[in-house]
């Protein structure tokens, strides 16, 4: 605000009552102290003594009214007893306390001719008496509003009335002290206003209609034009970024119309870097003006928006790839499902890496982690703007493609993906792997009505993608659903199955070739659910996969060892071979499992010890290609206790002659595949004749298994391998009819 304007309409009214009480002097004086911005207490001591000086025996005061309100402190009074002043600084205002205390109080003029014998002056006569003060007038200082600031107060040594003329003096002299006070206050507040803003940490600019900067803050400098230092004016049209139009167009309609506006934009530095805002405008008018001001408040929020978009990111992408991640693309999928459109629907691929596992085992999380950003940059050369690529977690990815898509546009952006991803990679300089991805593809409406739904039909037909092979992919079809029906169906039979212990034991024997006479046997687990036989083929792996096969693993072992102490007691001490699954070696904590339950099963059976030499383990070559330290020690101890291990399928796994010497164990089984083969010529007899050789010299007993003809016995006699398990001689048997056949053999043997 423009201080001489207010300071010339306060002229205005003292001059329209003006009267020659007031010398133009003492006036003038007064007025120009106030112009050049002289500190209040100067200008009071100057009115006061001027006063005095045109009217002679007077001793002016000046009191002001403290803060709050409720005290009168000195102003000036330079004439008055020092003694009386200092007493009467901080009176508290009231109705009865002297004349400038009732003055204050009542904002009404308070003329008291005789202090002695005046009600208001009964508490405080004493004092004045004492300092020869015997009347006292005083005028309420008041500022434009009316409101009280303070009281102009003329002392008399003698009892004494005043003229009309005393009367305009002091009312002239309130009013010039008023005029003092305000003036003094408007300019502190304005100091003060200008410190604040000047360390505001917010920027702050005024400016006129016209762009001109009217002020400035030191934030506002830095923060706008750090490279210069004079500033004329500020274009808010050149200033703020077009990228958000629609909240520039607000902001002008709201300036336009006169009303304050607030809000977040995007600003331009001079050195022309661009940064967040958090903006608030006000409009105002200065008096004598018919244009508006501006004060523009603004701080950035670079950092505070940085750090949201960061955690706004964080919460939709993959950290390692920066593709969607579950969440992202899970809400999407949800949008387009409950989007009610008549949107063709939409299709979703799901994408899994093929032996990624062996990768992070072999050389490490971080060539892992290397691989999947190689293999996703390859999956993105393939995919239009449209698709939703995303990161599911670990090595599976996703891909949504909204829209109508058509079988034949899905196999062929599938199989230009398995083409593409198919490649060999270079993880470090000396470590290079082939990869590939295994792809299941689900059609919405067609496949699924909700999400959980169709993430079911991807994976399933992932599923049977890897059982194929790998490298390829599969769409997701009716006969998919069916199997994983009855898979999830068999799952819950199984879990009741051993719950219920319903499993059979049947026993194949293994019979010596020369004799004829059964030797030992295997022990195989049949399932029967409502009069039908389910295959081990179908059962074992759904047990191996859900964990169930630990529990089945023990149940048979428990069943086995209880049918030895049977047979032992009939006087028949034959060794009984168990198939265990590699599930139950999976992890050292099983191992170890598997190890203590023989001892918590003789405790189960009520024994004191058992003859573990009548157990045979049959494990398979899978088992043995991690060649484990703590597996072998596991082993070790069993082979201890007297159990015997045996080499399940030789031949057929991932074969290597080290296993053989490194392991241990006590036999082979040679894989019934072998022995179908024989009439296919030479090399498969060879084959036969090297396992025999190679057994032999390692000290390992050999068993031929699935022999069928005499052609096939034949060559196994002829290559000395003693045991001979098939139907040539016998088919896996229930309990009882295996007895029999025991209890028939005992009896011939005993007769012969």
């Amino acid at each position: 605000m423009d201080e001489g304007i207010a300071v010339t309409g306060s002229i205005g009214e003292i001059n329209a009552q003006f009267n020659q009480s007031v010398s133009l002097e003492c006036y003038n004086g007064i007025l120009s102290m106030l112009l050049n911005g002289a500190p209040l207490a100067e200008i009071l001591h100057a009115l006061v003594l001027k006063i005095e000086d045109q009217r002679l025996g007077t001793h002016a005061s000046v009191l002001l009214l403290s803060e709050d309100g409720k005290k009168l402190l000195t102003g000036a009074a330079p004439h008055l007893p020092v003694s009386y002043n200092q007493a009467i600084h901080g009176v508290e205002i009231g109705p009865g306390v002297g004349s400038c205390g009732t003055a204050a109080f009542t904002g009404q003029r308070v003329i008291v001719d005789d202090i002695e014998h005046h009600p208001y002056w009964t508490l405080y006569k004493e004092f004045a008496l004492t300092h020869g003060l015997r009347a006292c007038w005083s005028e309420p200082i008041k500022d434009t509003q009316g409101k009280v600031l303070g009281t102009f107060a003329m002392y008399y040594e003698t009892v004494k009335v005043p003229t009309a003329a005393d009367l305009t003096l002091i009312s002239e002299a309130a009013r010039l002290a008023s005029l003092a006070v305000e003036r003094s206050r408007s300019l502190e507040f304005q100091r003060l206003a200008v410190k604040i803003f000047d360390r505001l940490p917010l920027s702050l600019v005024i400016t006129n209609a016209s762009h001109s900067v009217l002020y400035a803050n030191a934030a506002f400098t830095q923060m706008v034009y750090p490279e210069t230092t004079d500033i004329h004016d500020f274009c808010p049209e050149h200033f703020f970024s077009p990228s958000e139009p629609h909240e520039i167009d607000s902001l002008f309609q709201h300036l336009s119309e006169g009303k304050m506006w607030q809000g977040e934009l995007i600003g331009l530095r001079n050195n022309g870097e661009t940064f967040y805002l958090d903006l608030t405008v006000t409009v105002f008018r200065e008096p004598h003006s018919n244009e508006n001001g501006f004060a523009w408040l603004f701080s950035d929020i670079s950092e505070r928006k940085k750090a949201a978009q960061l955690i706004k990111y964080q919460a939709n992408n993959d950290s390692l790839t920066g593709l969607a991640n579950r969440n992202a693309l899970f809400r999407q999928i949800q949008e387009l499902i409950s989007a009610d459109s008549l949107t063709p629907g939409f299709s979703f691929m799901l994408m899994d890496l093929d032996n990624f596992k062996q990768v992070n085992d072999t050389y490490g999380h971080d060539k892992g982690d290397a691989l999947l950003v190689q293999v996703v940059e390859q999956i993105k050369t393939c995919l239009n703007e449209q698709a939703v690529f995303a990161r599911l977690g670990g090595d599976e990815f996703a891909l949504l493609l909204p829209g109508l898509v058509t079988q034949r546009e899905l196999s062929q952006l599938a199989d230009k993906i398995n083409k593409r991803v198919y490649q060999r990679y270079e993880l470090s300089h000396d470590k290079g792997v082939y990869s590939s991805v295994s792809i299941g593809i689900a059609r919405f409406p067609e496949d699924a009505l909700d999400l959980e739904q169709l993430l079911n039909c991807a994976d399933q037909a992932m599923y049977i993608s890897k059982a194929d092979g790998r490298n390829r992919y599969h769409f997701f079809t009716e006969q998919m659903q069916q199997n994983a029906e009855r898979i999830a169906n068999l799952h819950t039979l199984l879990k009741q199955a051993l719950e219920q212990e319903a499993f059979e034991l049947y026993f194949q024997p293994i019979v010596d070739a020369t004799t004829g006479l059964v030797q030992r046997a295997e022990v195989l687990l049949r399932w029967q659910h409502e009069g039908q036989f389910i295959s081990p083929d179908e059962f074992i792996p759904i047990a191996e996969n859900s964990g169930l096969i630990v529990n089945i693993g023990r149940y048979v072992r428990k069943a086995v060892m209880q049918t030895i102490i049977d047979m032992q007691a009939l006087g028949w001490p034959i060794n009984l071979a168990v198939n265990v699954s590699t599930f139950e070696f999976w992890s050292h904590e099983l191992q170890d499992a598997f190890c203590d339950s023989f001892a918590d099963i003789i405790e189960e059976l009520g024994l004191i010890e058992f003859p573990y030499e009548l157990i045979t383990l049959e494990i398979t070559e899978s088992l043995l290609m991690k060649q484990h330290v703590h597996l072998i020690q596991v082993l070790n101890e069993l082979r201890g206790r007297g159990i015997k291990i045996s080499l399940d399928d030789f031949g057929t796994g991932y074969s290597s002659l080290s296993y053989l010497a490194n392991f241990p164990i006590d036999q082979i089984k040679i894989d019934k595949s072998f022995i179908d083969r024989l009439d296919e010529g030479e090399r498969h007899l060879a084959l036969i004749e090297a396992i025999v050789r190679l057994s032999h010299a390692l000290n390992l007993s050999v068993t031929a298994e699935g022999v069928e003809t005499e052609a096939q016995l034949k060559v196994m006699m002829e290559n000395h391998i003693q045991e001979i398990q098939g139907y040539i001689f016998y088919k896996p048997m229930p309990k009882t009819a295996f007895f029999e056949l025991l209890a028939e053999q005992a009896a011939t043997h005993h007769h012969s």
